[in-house]
C-alpha cells in the first residue's frame, strides 16, 4: 500500500530536506507541499492524505490550530465526506510544543534538522498504526487518531497541561537590590539550598521569592521546565550536554556561563531518556 503524504513547513529548505529523505521510502508518495497553516487545511481537504508532516510553528495558523480546524471540519461533514483524519507527524525544533506532542504521542515528532534514521522510525510507527486499523471507530464512534488528537488539544487548553498563556511569560528574580523581570526562556536552571531558591540565567543569577520548588514550578511552563532532581529545575532548552555518569545515571551540563553540571535523579532517568531518545 502506498502512503500519501503532505509536507507543511514555512521553510523551503526544511520541505526540500524532508522530501529528499522520504524518497528512500518506496511506499510513501508526497502528493503536495504547503508553506503555512491555511494551505495545510486546504491541502488536507483536497488530497485526503494518509499522513501529514506538519510544522508546529508557522505564521498565521500554527500546527495545533491546523489540527483543530481540520477536526472541526471533519466532524461537521463526517457523514458526507467519507474520509478519515490523517496521521500527523510534527516537525519542529525541540521546544515546548514538541514536548507536548511527544507526551500525548499523537503519532510522533521530528526534530530539525531532520535525521534519516528518525524519519524512518516515524514512518515505521505510522505504518503500524495504519496496519492495525487506526481508522477503525471505537465504541464512542471516534477513531483512535481522533481520540489522540483530542487528548493533545485538551492538554494544550488545560492549565494542568501547560497550555500556552497559562503561565506568566516573565519571572521576578532579585539580584542584589534590584527586582528583574526575566524571560522564562532565558532561565537555565533553578536550585534550592537551605530554603533559598537560586535562579541562574545565561547572563546573571539571583534569587526567587518563592519558598519552595513546587511554588516556583507553578509559575513556570511545565512543558519547558523539568524537575530533574529534588533540588533542581532545568530548562530543557538550555541543556548543553547530557553526560553519562556512574551506574547508568546522568548529569546535565547547562548553558550558563559556568556550564554547571546538574545531577539527574534515578527516578527521573526514564524521563530523560524519553526526552532525548537515549
Amino acid at each position: 500500500m502506498t502512503i500519501s503524504a503532505l509536507i507543511i513547513d514555512d521553510e523551503q529548505l526544511a520541505r526540500d530536506e524532508l522530501a529528499y529523505l522520504l524518497e528512500a521510502a518506496k511506499d510513501v508518495e508526497v502528493v503536495a507541499q504547503g508553506a503555512n497553516g491555511i494551505e495545510a487545511v486546504e491541502l488536507i481537504e483536497e488530497h485526503h492524505p494518509d499522513l501529514v508532516f506538519l510544522d508546529v510553528q508557522m505564521p498565521g495558523l500554527d500546527g495545533f490550530a491546523v489540527i483543530q480546524r481540520v477536526m472541526d471540519r471533519h466532524r461537521k461533514h463526517k457523514d458526507s465526506n467519507g474520509w478519515g483524519l490523517p496521521q500527523f507527524v510534527f516537525a519542529t525544533a525541540y521546544d515546548q510544543y514538541a514536548v507536548r506532542a511527544f507526551d500525548v504521542n499523537a503519532v510522533d515528532y521530528l526534530l530539525k534538522p531532520f535525521d534519516r534514521e528518525r524519519v524512518e522510525k516515524a514512518l515505521e510507527r505510522v505504518r503500524g498504526r495504519i496496519t492495525n486499523g487506526a481508522a477503525a471507530a471505537n465504541g464512542s464512534g471516534e477513531s483512535p487518531i481522533e481520540s489522540q488528537l483530542d487528548a493533545l488539544l485538551s492538554l494544550l487548553k488545560s492549565p494542568q497541561g501547560g497550555a500556552r498563556g497559562t503561565q506568566p511569560a516573565k519571572l521576578i528574580v532579585q539580584a542584589g537590590s534590584r527586582l528583574l523581570l526575566v524571560d522564562q526562556a532565558d532561565i537555565c536552571f533553578a536550585e534550592i539550598e537551605e530554603g533559598v531558591i537560586r535562579v541562574v540565567t545565561q547572563q546573571f543569577e539571583g534569587q526567587s521569592k518563592c519558598r519552595t520548588i513546587e511554588e516556583l514550578l507553578d509559575q513556570l511552563d511545565p512543558a519547558v521546565f523539568w524537575r530533574a532532581h529534588r533540588s533542581f529545575v532545568v530548562n530543557i532548552n538550555q541543556i548543553r550536554e547530557v553526560v553519562p555518569w556512574f551506574k547508568s545515571t546522568y548529569q546535565l551540563r547547562m548553558n550558563d556561563k559556568k556550564q554547571t553540571e546538574i545531577p539527574v535523579s534515578r527516578a527521573q532517568t526514564k524521563r530523560l531518556r524519553e526526552l532525548f531518545n537515549l
